[in-house]
């Protein structure tokens, strides 16, 4: 499964980055993103819009996953 959002470095960079691999938001004048691996991103989203990402990317895995249905072959 791909758990990628797109953020935006100072450089106006645009990459992808694994959301469940975040360990921590910092607001410093600007937004540092902090990886599990301590690697870090300064970009332009603000933590706010960062958390809204990945609700929505977190909400649309839920509905393609209600889509899902389990049927019994037996008969």
């Amino acid at each position: 499964m791909n758990w990628m959002i797109t953020l935006t470095k100072t450089n106006k960079e645009r990459f992808l980055v694994n959301h469940m691999q975040i360990e921590c938001i910092e607001m410093i004048p600007g937004t540092k993103v902090v990886m599990m691996n301590h690697d870090f991103y300064l970009v332009e989203e603000s933590a706010q819009e960062i958390i809204q990402k990945i609700a929505d990317y977190n909400a649309k895995v839920m509905d393609i996953r209600r889509e899902v249905t389990v049927t019994n072959a037996r008969r």
